[in-house]
């Protein structure tokens, strides 16, 4: 991934040297990445991805206080998720100005062990998730060797696949998908999990869509993709259950299966379109 260091996005959040503000006594680590591996088998719901914080907000910190620690390749991780974000965004803003409408900048909060958020409290362990309250990305950035050790890839457009991912979920709140999504669950329990299932694949789809911006700008290559397909993989329904030793049981998906997430990232790939993306298939009214 050929990618410019701007420097720092005007639209990140730092949290990472203000200790979280909460005195929990930090994240729970792998250890806990794996409990919520398996809580995301029992319960039918991915806390690996979007929307795995708990619902008890707290006051919510400022950014970073103090001085950030950070190794070198933590440094460049920042900076590489700063050109992805703004880069995402500016291909976004291009989107909607074709089709009449006004753009929204999200930010991006980053943080270690644990923070609050619009939608609760955010940790290291629940992975990176978009809360439409605030309209915010949380990311620790501990999730890319958490990734790695479930089978992901770690490569710059991997990590870039992950942010873009979220910020597809912005794009769904912009556009009232998540809204009417969420009210049409709420009539009927039973479509609850193969709603979110439509809900994550678009936005793993919308990923997509600003993929097929970088491969027309020469940003990425054919091996860039290759890893991000294999991150979109990683995190599964399917392989998270395999993963933990269970049966596969596409009933309880709320994420979609390592096949469907590939399978809608690359239409987005290819198709560079919003239209590309018609994961609900006519469910969802205006």
């Amino acid at each position: 991934m050929e990618w410019q260091d701007n420097g720092i996005s005007s639209d990140i959040e730092d949290r990472r040297g203000g200790g979280g503000g909460f005195g929990f006594g930090g994240g729970m680590g792998i250890g806990g990445f794996i409990l919520l591996l398996i809580l995301s088998v029992v319960t039918g719901r991915n806390f690996l991805s979007s929307g795995g914080g708990s619902s008890d907000a707290g006051p919510e910190p400022g950014p970073s206080a103090g001085p950030v620690e950070q190794s070198a390749g933590e440094e460049r991780d920042v900076h590489l998720i700063s050109f992805v974000l703004d880069d995402a965004q500016k291909t976004w803003s291009q989107i909607f100005a074709a089709h009449g409408r006004e753009y929204r900048r999200a930010k991006l909060v980053l943080y270690r062990d644990i923070t609050s958020s619009g939608c609760g409290t955010a940790q290291a362990s629940t992975g990176p998730f978009y809360c439409p309250e605030d309209e915010k990305v949380y990311i620790d950035l501990g999730f890319w060797r958490d990734l790695k050790r479930f089978g992901g890839d770690t490569g710059d457009f991997a990590q870039a696949y992950v942010v873009a991912h979220e910020l597809g979920h912005h794009i769904q709140k912009l556009l009232g998908i998540e809204q009417r999504m969420r009210r049409l669950a709420s009539q009927d329990e039973g479509e609850q999990n193969p709603l979110s299932v439509d809900l994550e694949l678009q936005a793993d789809c919308f990923a997509g869509v600003w993929g097929h911006s970088t491969e027309q700008r020469n940003i990425v290559h054919e091996e860039d993709i290759a890893g991000a397909l294999r991150a979109a993989a990683a995190v599964g329904d399917d392989h998270l259950q395999k993963m933990s030793g269970r049966a596969v049981s596409p009933e309880s998906w709320t994420h979609g299966s390592s096949a469907q997430r590939q399978e809608w990232f690359k239409r987005g790939l290819d198709g560079g379109e919003v239209n590309s993306c018609p994961t609900f298939d006519g469910k969802l009214a205006p």
